[in-house]
């Protein structure tokens, strides 16, 4: 078995290849190599039992996918994108990476003709507008910024590239991932781990929304870990949508800073400031937080049990060595 993680060089790939390292198998049979490719060269994983390699990939030109993907690979990780914010400011590179870049994922895969898995992440981002909530696997996609409609395009390829028996695909989409390691990027939601992860390494950090706005989360940790469950699933229990929600917990800035409180006291919530940034609440209260991910549950994928678990598990996994 050889798996594929296109996006191998982000925090998500970088943790998923760990896990599959730990794990040695996947769908019941031992991964045999991992392949890390990404825009930039991935960092290397060590690991004595599986071939583990990492080398540079552009999704946007077919011949850089087309030396990444043959036909011995049996599992592909699609997490490859450019974030939220970026895709709005740079419209053509969003609909490059994250539009173009996916379907010369799913082209390759089809020339080839050997069906691999392939485990393609999305964004709730996909959901917004004039949707009654709740929204539920079964509400109509209507998302209100380009890389929410980017995502959206990315799963009706999969669904019919798996309906046509190119792919055997699976989407999910993904909560907002927090707390994320690392440094701030240009996702609009990058705020959400910022106010969390710099005050628990000392430093200050901005919250440029107020204490009661809601939005949907999951750790890490439980993402990777859904992320294999999902590529697991037998393609029969998926029925004839592929894409689902992944599932998160719903709650506020200001439950967040409670979790962050209870976890590591009240210096760290100290650190954050307050300060508006319209062009980021344009985007962010565009979305959703409503999300009833139940079709994901019941094939026994899972959300954090509180907050208190995502700082805890950055505090174990992620925060600097002092």
């Amino acid at each position: 078995m050889k798996v594929l993680i296109i996006g191998g060089g982000g925090f998500v790939g970088q943790k998923l290849a760990r896990s599959l390292v730990a794990r040695g198998q996947l769908d019941g049979q031992a991964i045999q190599s991992i392949s890390l490719v990404d825009v930039v060269m991935p960092a290397s994983i060590e690991s004595a039992a599986i071939a583990v390699n990492s080398s540079v990939c552009d999704i946007t030109d077919p011949a850089s996918i087309a030396n990444a993907l043959d036909a011995s690979v049996t599992h592909i990780f699609l997490l490859a994108a450019i974030v939220s914010a970026h895709a709005e400011e740079d419209f053509d590179a969003g609909m490059q990476i994250n539009m173009q870049g996916v379907w010369n994922v799913l082209e390759r895969a089809r020339a080839l003709g050997s069906v691999p898995k392939v485990i393609f992440t999305s964004s709730i981002a996909v959901y917004g507008g004039e949707v009654p909530d709740p929204i539920t696997d079964h509400s109509f996609l209507n998302p209100q910024g380009s890389y929410g409609i980017q995502k959206a395009i990315g799963e009706l390829l999969l669904n019919d590239y798996s309906r046509k028996g190119f792919v055997d695909g699976r989407g999910f989409r993904l909560p907002t991932i927090s707390v994320r390691p690392g440094k701030p990027n240009r996702a609009a939601s990058s705020f959400m781990s910022s106010i969390l992860r710099e005050p628990l390494n000392g430093e200050s950090a901005v919250c440029p929304v107020d204490d009661d706005f809601l939005h949907y989360y999951l750790s890490p940790r439980k993402c990777v870990e859904n992320l294999i469950k999902g590529a697991e699933l037998a393609a029969a229990d998926l029925g004839q949508n592929r894409c689902m929600l992944m599932p998160g917990k719903t709650w506020s800035i200001g439950q967040l800073i409670e979790a962050l409180t209870a976890v590591a006291g009240p210096g760290p919530a100290q650190l954050i400031r307050r300060e508006s940034q319209p062009d980021i609440q344009r985007i962010v209260k565009g979305w959703r937080f409503d999300f009833h991910a139940d079709k994901a549950l019941a094939l026994g994928l899972s959300a954090d049990e509180s907050f208190q678990d995502n700082v805890r598990y950055y505090l174990e996994d992620d925060a600097p060595v002092s």
